[in-house]
């Protein structure tokens, strides 16, 4: 490489990238000469054997490129190295490539074979590149060879190469737009890919080519949701706006009941009539059948996965959100994008123009949603004019009585500006806030009369047209105002404002009779000096005088008529002749006469000052038309609301039965892969032989639970989930099972490993005990490790099984350890089990209870829940709910179960099993298992008896998805390392006084979240450790004591949802 710069210096070139090249000797004419020399040095270089030269050409071209300048005439010099061996110069030929294929069209074609070799590349790069050149050569002779191209890269095995195909679509549908059916096919089996790198291409390509194709979304809607918040930036604003029109067409409204009723209210109001008051009743009516709205949870889904998108560094993609929950969210949750948008307005002024003119749509119809944030609207001295305008608009569109003010007084700072165009933008908003808010319209107008006497001809001006606009509304109360804007037609010379004076002088004539004619007098005299807009209002107010008091003004009316007759703009001409006619009584005049009085001076209505954002909502907001509020190219309407919800199971996806296996095997299959794994379909043959005699002992042990079906979604969450934490669960159990060979009875960490999925099968059980107290359970924590065989397990399961107790009863408070004491007595031997059941009960106090029938709705019959914080007997991987139901009627109620339950895919339910008599005044309880899927949505069922069905759901605490588990310091950190960056959420807070000791810390974490306390040396410090009941994966708490009241609470987790909403609950936990 070292010889390059010098070959480059005999040559005469620069071998500096960043100094301008030209030759030696400029009298030489060097400096026009330039470009031949270095590009004839360059082809040298590119026709060298050695590829040290060739690079360094290839290096100095791309930097040509990316510097702006032209280097087309190099094209067949450097199309020739395309077929070059070395990488690295392939890659940056491929570079070039792209930049001039377009315009050097035949010479590419040349090279074409070349391009489909570099196909089947071994690099994924260079198979990138290849189809990026291949699908840059416009040309429609080679469409074949780009569609095969194009579908061989969608089933690359490289995501990388399967988003370049993805790239490549619209660009051969730009070329020949009848390739769209087999295009469609191409996007179809893109859109089923489970890579974060390919989703946002290939939505993107969705848009382009077919987005009225909305069957096509409705498998992958789930898969897209969760994959959102992975996604690169660009893709996330493309799948979010895609994402918003696809609910406008698949959900229902959440705001049609409110709106509906306001509608009804309105026609109520305005209807004098009988039969609109009877339509309007008849409305009310149904409106009180209709049923109450329930969101659909996949609307909910979307929303949710959303939401913490809000804290992107990217504008574009908290904009994005922050438009999806104003289409698609209910009122009372809009709120939450004000924080993010006010947040904008820190960035740069071409951002807080684009997110002001969205606030200013926005505020318009959720006023109360910024409020809060009045003051980050207030103008800087160094605001963009436009910036100004658009908070202007803002402040304007928030005032009410409560604030308007704080805003006047802000107002009245700006009126003293230097900026002309934000001074009479000013002036407008005053007048807007005195017509919206009646309190202040006096104050306003006592304001802007002031104004009249400012050295400003345009600040006098704009405040005489708003004048103008508010007089229009009481004019009796206000002569005095006239008189006083009478006597400024000397001095101001604005047309506009001269117009104005005169139009309501004018219009009210009546409350000064006095003036009127003396101004009429003045303007006859200039009349020919004036702006025709002037001349107007002077003919207006001539026939107006003479229609109210003819004796003083008749022979000026007829002086102004005659001067108007001859005038050169044949508008005012023809005003003039019309309105002699129309005043002047002649033989000739028609019936029209009669009427002169009634015609010029009719009450007219005072004008609405309205904002200018009014109606611009109706395009999506974020787009290049809401911006322009005119209908750009390629835009795409938002559609309105469905009446009815389509069907929802369109969203379903069918599991088959053979890509069922227990989560053990999965991982094993996961462990070699890489960050961004591919497809399942890709796993060699060689992986599953490995991982076969392994699986079969596993199957026989196996619960039943860990074939079930679930949504596409939610597996691939899982198996994404998996790979990361794969190896460290590998770990712990290989740790686990040395640990057992040492202790005969070992307790505490193992035993609450269970709920990971893959401990969850039967070879687990007999290394890891489980904690359920039973005493058969205490036989197998027992059992030594070496009992990992197949038969023997199921004999100890089926042994246990028959042994086991009826669901267990809550524990009494006495027996209850702290998670302090058992951490303590964790490595020791306990000969008694009566500790045993206590491990796993809720740590401290009472269980929170929540109301799952009310008696009132259910016409005596009350139903409350809890979570016992209890292993479910049935199955691991379903959180025990125990219900007790209430019989408060005087009559028996028979036949209680559960009936029809329609939990979301991936969701199961355990019914408790049928309560056959429940006599008048008695409790009944029963548990039932729920497999939440480690998500917080709602399981929705029907409480039947043997009369009626009440629909009710149960929507878990993030707290109460997990079970403890017990684990030492060094295990907990080294945890804790692998799940750093994006799973790890840190939130400072301030402990108050009530929760400042060791005691009252661990109690309200404990209470907020179904966790173990893990041991720690550090005084002011306290961990936990926890694992998600369904997928198992890892939870780890640190909460740390800083100076004073502060604290830093630190939750590491593999699933971001549950650590962003476990944070939470756990600082307002500890606030209470």
């Amino acid at each position: 490489m070292a010889a390059s710069p010098a070959y480059g210096e005999e040559k005469g070139g620069s071998s500096s990238l960043g100094e301008p090249e030209y030759g030696h000797d400029p009298a030489s004419g060097g400096i026009f000469s330039s470009d031949y020399k270095r590009h004839d040095d360059l082809k040298e270089m590119l026709d060298s054997n050695k590829d040290s030269l060739k690079l360094e050409a290839m290096k100095r071209i791309v930097a040509m490129i990316a510097r702006g300048k032209n280097a087309s005439d190099l094209f067949p010099a450097v199309v020739k190295n395309v077929a070059c061996k070395n990488i690295e110069v392939k890659k940056l030929v491929y570079v070039y490539l792209v930049r001039y294929a377009e315009e050097q069209q035949d010479l590419a074609l040349l090279s074409i074979s070349t391009f489909q070799r570099g196909l089947k590349d071994p690099n994924q790069l260079i198979r990138a590149s290849a189809l990026r050149v291949l699908s840059s050569i416009r040309v429609p002779i080679i469409v074949p060879i780009m569609m095969l191209a194009i579908k061989e890269a969608a089933s690359d095995m490289s995501p990388y190469v399967r988003k370049t195909a993805a790239h490549a679509i619209p660009k051969l549908y730009s070329l020949d737009s009848d390739q769209k059916d087999q295009l469609i096919e191409v996007i179809e089996k893109l859109l089923a890919d489970k890579t974060t790198l390919v989703a946002g291409s290939v939505v993107m390509a969705f848009e382009e080519v077919c987005p009225e194709r909305i069957d096509l979304i409705h498998k992958n809607y789930r898969k897209l949701c969760n994959l959102l918040i992975d996604v690169e930036e660009w893709g996330q604003v493309v799948i979010i706006n895609m994402l918003t029109r696809y609910a406008r067409t698949q959900f229902l409204s959440p705001n049609q009941n409110e709106s509906l009723l306001e509608e009804s209210a309105e026609k109520a109001f305005y209807g004098s009539e009988e039969e609109d008051a009877k339509d309007a009743k008849a409305e009310v009516a149904s409106l009180a059948k209709r049923k109450p709205y329930v969101m659909d949870p996949d609307h909910r889904l979307l929303l949710r996965n959303t939401k913490p998108l809000l804290q992107s560094r990217n504008a574009a993609v908290v904009m994005a959100v922050a438009q999806l929950y104003f289409h698609l969210a209910p009122k009372a949750e809009v709120g939450v994008i004000a924080k993010a948008l006010v947040r904008l307005l820190r960035s740069h002024s071409e951002v807080q123009y684009v997110v002001l003119q969205n606030v200013a749509t926005m505020s318009i119809k959720r006023r109360g949603m910024f409020e809060p944030y009045l003051k980050s609207f207030y103008i800087r001295s160094t605001d963009p004019t436009q910036i100004k305008i658009l908070k202007l608009e803002v402040l304007t569109n928030l005032a009410n009585e409560t604030n308007i003010s704080t805003i006047l007084r802000e107002f009245q700072t700006y009126i003293r500006s230097m900026d002309k165009d934000f001074v009479a933008a000013t002036i407008q908003a005053i007048g807007r806030c005195a017509t919206n808010i009646g309190k202040v319209r006096d104050t306003c107008l006592n304001g802007l009369v002031q104004l009249l006497s400012n050295r400003d001809e345009l600040v006098v001006a704009e405040s005489v047209v708003v004048i103008k606009k508010l007089l229009q509304m009481q004019p009796a109360q206000h002569s005095e105002i006239i008189k006083h804007m009478a006597k400024l037609t000397d001095n101001i010379q604005v047309p506009m404002a001269r117009a104005s004076i005169l139009w309501l002088i004018g219009e009210y004539c009546e409350h000064v009779p006095k003036i009127a004619p003396d101004v009429l007098r003045k303007m006859a005299k200039s009349f020919t000096n004036e702006e025709d807009i002037v001349k107007l209002q002077v003919i207006n107010l001539a026939a107006k005088l003479y229609l109210t008091n003819s004796k003083q003004s008749k022979l000026l009316t007829q002086y102004v008529l005659n001067l108007a007759k001859y005038d050169q703009n044949y508008d005012i001409r023809d005003r003039a002749r019309f309105i002699r006619q129309l005043i002047v009584p002649t033989e000739k005049s028609g019936a029209l006469n009669k009427y002169a009085k009634k015609l010029f001076l009719a009450q007219k209505p005072a004008p609405i000052l309205e904002s200018s954002f009014k109606d611009r909502d109706h395009f999506q907001l974020g787009s290049l038309s809401h911006l322009l509020n005119t209908k750009a190219v390629g835009y795409q309407e938002l559609p309105d609301w469905p009446d009815e919800a389509p069907d929802p199971s369109v969203r379903n996806v069918e599991v088959p039965e053979w890509t069922k296996c227990t989560s053990r095997e999965k991982r094993k299959e996961k462990v070699e892969k890489p960050f961004y794994s591919d497809s399942e379909g890709e796993s060699g043959p060689t992986e599953s032989a490995d991982s076969e005699p392994e699986s079969v002992s596993e199957e026989s042990g196996s619960s039943s639970s860990s074939g079930s079906s679930s949504s596409s979604s939610d597996e691939e969450e899982e198996e994404e989930e998996e790979e990361e934490g794969s190896g460290d669960e590998e770990e712990e159990e290989e740790e686990g099972a040395k640990k057992a060979k040492k202790k005969k009875a070992p307790q505490g960490r193992k035993g609450h490993a269970e709920t990971s999925s893959e401990e969850a099968s039967a070879s687990e059980s007999s290394s890891s005990g489980s904690n359920s107290g039973s005493e058969a359970e205490a036989k197998r924590r027992k059992a030594p490790p070496s009992s990992r065989t197949g038969p023997k397990e199921i004999s100890l399961l089926d042994l246990d099984d028959c042994d086991h107790p009826p669901p267990p009863q809550p524990v009494p408070s006495s027996s209850i350890v702290s998670t302090s004491l058992v951490t303590d007595l964790e490595g020791l031997t306990l000969t008694d089990t009566s500790l045993a059941p206590a491990l796993l009960s809720p740590t401290f106090g009472a269980v929170r209870t929540y109301e799952l029938l009310h008696r009132m709705a259910g016409e005596g019959l009350s139903v409350e829940y809890c979570f016992s914080r209890r292993p479910f007997p049935g199955d691991p991987h379903m959180v025990a709910v125990q219900i007790q139901i209430s019989n408060n009627t005087d009559a028996e109620v028979k036949s209680l179960r559960v009936s029809e339950p329609k939990p979301l895919s991936g969701m199961r339910i355990q019914e408790f099993p049928e309560i056959e008599r429940l006599a008048p005044g008695d409790t009944a309880s029963v548990v039932m298992g729920i497999d939440f899927c480690d998500s917080t949505q709602a399981a929705n069922f029907q409480l039947c008896t043997h009369t009626r069905h009440f629909y009710v759901s149960i929507q878990p605490p993030v707290g109460e998805l997990m079970a403890p588990v017990f684990m030492s310091e060094n295990e907990f950190k080294k945890e804790q390392g692998k799940l750093t960056g994006m799973s790890e959420i840190t939130e400072k807070l301030t402990l108050p006084e009530k929760c400042r000791s060791d005691h009252a810390i661990v109690q309200q974490v404990t209470s907020a979240a179904n966790v173990g306390r893990v041991p720690c040396g550090a005084d002011n410090e306290y961990r936990f450790a926890a694992k998600t009941v369904t997928s198992g994966s890892l939870v780890l708490i640190t909460l740390e004591r800083r100076e004073g009241t502060t604290a830093q609470l630190t939750v590491n987790s593999e699933k971001m949802v549950i650590g962003t909403m476990l944070v939470k609950d756990i600082v307002q936990a500890l606030a209470q």
